[in-house]
């Protein structure tokens, strides 16, 4: 007789159904829902669990569970957060990857859904402490660290905690000061601006002064004295002094342990394995600075909770550091730095391993008599294009010939052979903006090394000399993205090669020569028929090439042969005859049928064969990923920046793109020139270890996109501001100009300045931040002069501050149309803009001394897709029914970009399975994708 199903915790009943996150803190005991307006505040006493639900491919959920850790957190309670974490994961299907999170020493993807950072309060739920807001405001010193998350830890008020290698926010009632430390790194400083934001609008009202302190600035300046003054007078500040807290393992190789019984015995040490991973079994991952427990699918719940105490005690028992990690992970949901550590993670076939290990996990937990919740939704296909270039650019096409490009003839471009190498060069207007450019190499699956080579080569001199501009792209044969296809009309790919090295290779090998010519037999498939899919490919002239899910194009001497197979469609047979234009233009053709075909459509194709019947399978959708590159001791590794945004997109470093469609290096203007080049090298090891750990396809499509000339293809996957990506200078400028340039536009928007006024402001701007700012690198190698330092900032403030002036005196001189037409930078050297006019009103600023900032409380902060959010408050409401694209009663008078937006909350939930919030959370691309699932787009 089978057990009684165990009652799940009430708190856990239905969670993991909708995408965003999900918060229990433990009170008594037990966990207890927190209500959205308590997310992101931490109490030092309390123990916290983090859910995080993502859309997964194919419309599954996935899920990240985080216990946090107070540092004032009983043993008990601590616990209990351990142990109700893995109920949790029974609930959701023993699908989770778990994380513990430990006060201070947070992991990245944890704190990426709490920007700009977290900032844990005093006290606790049993403790009756005040909150910081009922508190009598205490002055505050904080340390800031972190390059695209911040960890912020309240330091002792005293001079002594300050040092010349960080970066430090001293938060007082009137004003808040950040102190850059002389060596400190320049994106640091970038981030602390951020939380500076943050500190004003929550605990200041958006009224507080801002002022930003050089180490080494002069004291007779009115805020560098006013900030030493605040610690008693000046006084020169020590060497930074190692902390408990600031002992961090190295990464090592992993260490394999089986764990049986609770008890961690050493299994392998090297050449690790994914066989040594038995499914019912749980082992433990040592690799210095993380600790990772995987947990087989068909162990049993009992072993999977032993597994997280027997990690916990193996930490203690090596008297690891503080910030040593913890992530337990289920079989079938390995992450990328758990596989980097063996020698191969082979791709099954068929069934996904997630897909069949959910099925496996449900029969096993309901076996042993576990209610289980939210299994994931069934596994969908779809289609997603993203946005294409222009289709009214110019084309242009070269053969690479030995140490030559020959360019194509007009009439011939879009025939490719795959034994030639080709360079293509795509130019085109987006917008406003001057000339863009796409530029790629066009590799065939049989041409030689050489020709690749130097097809490269000359793509690079191109590429140079258009001063870097183009998005440069390595395409292989049976590969072509979406944006390559879409700017021919049609493409179609041939036998054989016109290169001498190719032809060459062929006598060598005593090979024939197939190349296609107007009077050979040919056979060409025509599948796709989309503009972003149409290329027809010539295949082998046999019966056995055939498919009856395609359209076929047959070229003998005279004749010329459309062949419908059964399942093909109407618009296959048109882009068949489009192609036999293309290649033999005036010729007449024949149609024939699946199943009524003569002798004389078989005979070239040398009598009738068998042939398939079966559809190809779509590709499943999956999730982009960003990731940085580093060189542990020669071997390549990465790391993955999560939930990342544009703001992640820093313009000192080289970051990776993984879309599994295309791969992209995005190149910083201020990246080392040397390190430019490499662009391409980087790209290609990180295609090789996604194909060995990810089943990435090893010839899918690389591209070089520099900062500045981001195609649309490339910004779909962000929530894309064109003012940022516009701004001038290192991160620390670029962010110091968004933050306070942003209200400084908005001001000029909403009196009316004229069209000068944002060149004339952008210069103040930037000699304003360069004043604040000598330092060009990400470290400062020695103080700022002192020598005039001082008159130089005063200047930039003085300029500033006419420019302010001249611009408020034509407030009322200006109509509501000049505001909205000022709504886009017209320069690139503009500073940027506020997204809504209307929201600009009220604002005030004044330039108070050298280096303040004062703003009005009615700063604009909300983002554009936060106003989209905002704004459906006060639209009209309609049923899903009646704003779908193809409605039989549709709404009137609606924004057609926004359908969704009409809905009223409880239908939005429903339709879209997830609440507005989360939904404008999500990059646009992805947004996209769902709306155009439900007909919403």
């Amino acid at each position: 007789m089978a057990s009684a199903p165990k009652i799940l915790d009430p708190a856990f009943q239905g969670v993991g159904q909708k995408v965003g996150t999900e918060i229990w803190r433990i009170e008594n005991f037990q966990p207890v829902p927190l209500p959205k307006s308590e997310h992101g505040k931490f109490y030092m006493g309390d123990s916290y669990i983090v859910l995080q639900t993502t859309a997964g491919k194919g419309g599954s959920y996935l899920y990240d569970i985080h216990f946090w850790i107070g540092k004032d957190t009983s043993q008990d309670e601590a616990g209990t957060a351990a142990i109700k974490t893995i109920e949790l994961d029974v609930a959701l299907g023993g699908r989770a990857i778990q994380h513990r999170e430990l006060q201070g020493h947070e992991s990245d993807k944890f704190l990426t859904y709490f920007k700009p950072c977290i900032i844990p309060l005093e006290g606790g739920v049993a403790s009756g402490f005040k909150t910081y807001q009922e508190e009598e405001f205490e002055t505050r010193l904080y340390v800031c660290k972190g390059k695209r998350v911040i960890r912020l830890k309240q330091v002792p008020f005293a001079r002594s905690s300050l040092n010349h290698d960080d970066v430090f926010i001293l938060d007082t009632e009137k004003k808040i000061f950040q102190f850059n430390g002389a060596n400190s790194n320049i994106q640091e400083r970038a981030k602390a601006l951020e939380v500076i934001q943050h500190l004003k609008e929550t605990y200041h009202e958006g009224t507080c002064d801002v002022a930003i302190i050089d180490d080494g600035k002069l004291v007779a300046e009115s805020d560098s004295g006013e900030f030493w003054v605040i610690f008693g007078g000046f006084a020169p500040i020590g060497k930074k002094v190692a902390s408990e807290d600031d002992v961090i393992m190295e990464t090592t190789p992993g260490r394999l342990y089986s764990i049986t019984d609770g008890q961690v015995e050493i299994l392998a040490e090297d050449a690790l394995s994914k066989a040594m991973l038995e499914n019912n079994k749980c082992y433990l991952l040592d690799c210095g600075a993380e600790v990772f427990v995987w947990v087989g699918r068909a162990t049993q719940v009992e072993d999977r909770k032993a597994s997280s105490q027997a990690a916990e005690e193996f930490i203690s028992n090596q008297n690891r550091p503080k910030s040593t990690r913890i992530t337990r992970i289920s079989q079938g949901f390995e992450t990328h730095s758990f596989k980097s550590n063996f020698e191969s993670w082979t791709i099954g076939t068929g069934t996904s391993a997630s897909e069949e290990g959910r099925g496996r996990v449900a029969a096993m937990l309901k076996q042993q008599g576990v209610n289980v919740k939210g299994m994931v939704k069934g596994n969908l296909v779809n289609e997603v294009v993203p946005p294409l270039l222009e289709g009214v650019g110019k084309i242009e096409v070269w053969c690479i010939d030995g140490t030559a490009k020959t360019q194509v003839p007009k009439e011939d471009v879009g025939k490719f052979h795959s034994g030639d190498c080709y360079i293509v060069l795509y130019t085109y207007h987006s917008g406003d903006k001057k000339e863009d450019y796409y530029l790629c190499c066009w590799m065939g699956k049989d041409s030689i090394q050489d020709d690749q080579m130097m097809a490269t080569q000359l793509a690079n001199n191109m590429f140079n000399s258009l001063k870097g501009r183009p998005v440069q792209g390595h395409i292989v044969q049976g590969r072509e993205p979406p944006q390559f296809i879409a700017i021919f009309q049609p493409m179609v790919v041939l036998k054989g090669g016109l290169s001498s090295g190719y032809k060459s290779s062929l006598e060598e090998n005593g090979l024939s020569d197939e190349t296609y010519t107007a009077d050979s037999v040919a056979l060409i498939r025509i599948s796709g028929v989309s503009v972003h899919n149409n290329k027809a490919v010539q295949v082998d002239a046999a019966a056995t090439s055939l498919s009856s899910t395609d359209c076929f194009l047959l070229q003998s001497g005279s004749s010329n042969f459309i062949w419908h197979g059964t399942s093909s469609t109407f618009e296959q047979q048109q882009l068949a005859a489009k192609i036999a234009e293309f290649l033999k233009p005036g010729v007449a053709l024949k149609h024939s049928k699946e199943g009524t075909e003569s002798s004389a459509f078989w005979s070239p194709l040398g009598g009738k064969q068998s042939y398939t019947s079966k559809k190809t399978a779509q590709e499943i959708v999956r999730d982009p990923h960003l990731y940085t590159y580093s060189f542990n001791k020669g071997k390549f590794e990465v790391s993955e920046v999560f939930n990342f945004t544009q703001d992640d997109l820093l313009t000192e470093d080289m970051l990776i793109l993984n879309t599994h469609a295309e791969i992209f290096v995005w190149v910083g203007h201020s990246v080392e020139s040397k390190e430019k080049q490499t662009a391409f090298e980087i790209g290609q090891k990180y295609r090789e270890l996604a194909t060995s750990l990810e089943g990435l396809s090893p010839d899918v499509p690389l591209y070089k996109v520099t900062e500045g000339n981001e195609p649309r293809f490339f910004t779909t996957y962000f929530a894309w501001d064109f003012a940022k990506a516009t701004a001038q200078g290192n991160s620390f400028q670029k962010k110091l100009l968004i933050l306070f340039g942003t209200s400084m536009e908005s001001h000029d928007k909403s009196s009316g300045a004229s069209h000068d006024g944002p060149t004339q402001r952008a210069s103040a701007l930037a000699a304003l931040s360069s004043a604040f700012n000598p330092s060009s690198g990400g470290k400062t190698s020695s103080k700022p002069s002192v020598s005039g330092q001082g008159s130089q900032r005063a200047a930039a403030v003085a300029a500033l501050s006419s420019v302010l002036t001249a611009e408020q005196k034509k407030a009322l001189a200006e109509s509501v149309a000049a505001r909205s037409s000022t709504d886009s930078p017209k320069n690139e050297n503009d500073p940027p803009m506020a997204e809504d006019p209307q929201e600009d009103q009220g604002v005030n600023e004044t330039v108070d001394g050298v280096g303040s900032v004062s703003e009005s409380n009615e700063e604009v902060s909300a983002t554009k897709d936060e106003s989209e959010s905002n704004e459906s408050g006060n639209l009209p409401i309609f049923s899903y029914e009646q704003v779908k694209a193809k409605s039989t009663d549709p709404a009137p008078g609606i924004d057609y970009m926004k359908r969704e937006a009409y809905l009223s909350d409880e239908e939005f939930e429903r339709v879209l399975e997830m609440t507005k919030e989360a939904f404008y959370a999500q990059p646009k691309w992805k947004r996209d994708m769902q709306k155009k699932k439900l007909d919403l787009f």
